[in-house]
Order: structure tokens, then sequence, then C-alpha cells
């Protein structure tokens, strides 16, 4: 078997997120390092085995593994045929070193629901102008990770009421429809903790925070095709990162291409 080696790696525009690492290595074993950010680790194929403060590991299937900064660790292929993996490297401020010792103690999280929260952001991470998407599903496996690690932590501050807060938020969205706006700015602007923000408002609405707003640019967009203009032109118009953005959420919302459905006018 030809030994594979095949990454993929960049830096997106999401506060906390260092690096997006995507991996296919078949032979390769990584010596004892140390990393200065947390790495939330996914395997799609194959196993890992790792060594995390002298004590052995594994990454069975809907495991998460999260290895804390400063903590030497290695990492090796189960079987001949390797591994996948999908890799998060994220800084103290998603979670702070307190949490060090906890993860040193349970690694290695099997939760279905976290796994398939953190597939989904790595979906979202992969496209750039869904920065809002990807900064809310990060901020809910915080929350998630946090509760695994630290299950009887302190109570909440006191919150505001649920409705009023995913309605301000709602006005905020509106305004900044073209701009877009972060979470932490939003949550900033409304005085409220991210993830209760957007429990607020998936709550309140039925959708959450991001689809609402992509929801809103893709109706924008539908007018303006309309009335004749080209999707490059409507993509700039609508706060979309680019023409294939628009594309994408369009056809996921309306089932055709804008191109297209600007040709269906009458």
């Amino acid at each position: 078997m030809v030994a594979q080696r095949e990454v993929s790696a960049w830096r997106p525009r999401v506060p906390g997120v260092v690096e997006v690492f995507h991996a296919h290595f078949t032979e390769y074993a990584y010596p004892m390092h140390v990393h200065d950010a947390w790495t939330l680790l996914i395997v799609d194929a194959g196993a890992v085995r790792y060594d995390l403060d002298r004590h052995e590991h594994g990454t069975p299937h809907d495991t998460v593994s999260l290895l804390p900064p400063h903590v030497p660790h290695n990492g090796s292929p189960v079987t001949p045929s390797g591994f996948r993996k999908r890799v998060l490297y994220l800084d103290l401020s998603r979670l702070d070193e307190t949490y060090i010792g906890p993860a040193v103690d349970t690694p290695d999280l099997v939760d279905p629901v976290l796994r398939r929260r953190v597939g989904q952001l790595h979906t979202a991470l992969a496209h750039p102008g869904d920065e809002l998407e990807a900064e809310s599903r990060l901020t809910l496996i915080g929350e998630r990770l946090r509760g695994h690690l630290r299950p009887r932590a302190g109570e909440d501050p006191p919150r505001r009421p649920d409705r009023t807060l995913a309605h301000d938020l709602r006005e905020l969205l509106d305004e900044r429809l073209l701009q877009g706006v972060n979470l932490e700015e939003a949550a900033r602007l409304v005085h409220a903790h991210p993830a209760h923000l957007v429990r607020a408002f998936s709550g309140a609405f039925g959708i959450a925070p991001h689809q609402y707003m992509m929801s809103r640019r893709v109706d924008r967009a539908r007018r303006l095709l309309l009335d004749g203009r080209t999707p490059g032109e409507v993509a700039a118009e609508t706060g979309f990162y680019d023409q294939s953005h628009l594309t994408r959420h369009f056809k996921r919302l309306v089932g055709v291409a804008p191109g297209r459905y600007r040709l269906s006018a009458r």
C-alpha cells in the first residue's frame, strides 16, 4: 500500500479558531509534541491511538477528543488503512486554562450529538461567508464541552426574558442584513451570553440566527433577480461573500440556481 499524506489547512474568520486542519494519513505517526491551543478532534475513517499524560487513549466511532494545550501527546493509526481526521485548534478564549485538568482526565467524549455538531461546524467553516453560522455552532459546542468537563459549574447570571432577547436580535439582524454581524458583537450589543442568545432566538422563531439572516438575504436576492439583475450583481448587493456563496444558499432555499431563477422571470 502506498503511504497517504493528504492535508488541508486554513485560518477561518471566526474568533477563537486558530486553525482548521483536515488530514488523511496511513503510515504516519506523530511524535510527542504540544500545542498552545486546544485540539478538538473527530475521526471520520479509521482510528487514532494516542498517549496523553502517559495514558493511552483512542478515538472510536462517535467520539470527540479534546486535547488540552501545553500537555504532550502523540498519535498513530490503529489499522493499516490509517485514519481520516478533522481538527479544530481553539484558543483559550473558548475554553480557559481551568478546563485543562478535567480534559487530561477525560479527553475522549462519547457524545453523538457533540460529534454531529462538530461535523456541522467543519462544514460551515469550509464556506467563506458562513461565519455567523460557524460562530453560533462553535458557541453551542463550547457550552457542551464545558458541561462534560465541569457539569456542576456555577449558576449563570440572571437572564432577560427569552422572547424579548430574541426580538432584539432579530431587529439587529434586520438592521445589519447587508454588512452582517458576528455572534460576539451581537451578544455584546443586546447584552446576553452568546449561547443563550442562539437558544433564545431558535426557541422563539423556530430558526437559528444564521438561517434567518440567509433567508432574508435570499428573499432580497429573488426580487433583484426578477428585476433582471445578474447573479454576480445580486450577490454583491445582498450581503453574500461571492456569487458561489449566493448560489449555494439560493439553491438550498429556492430549489434552483439564481441564474435559472432569473431566466424564469416573465
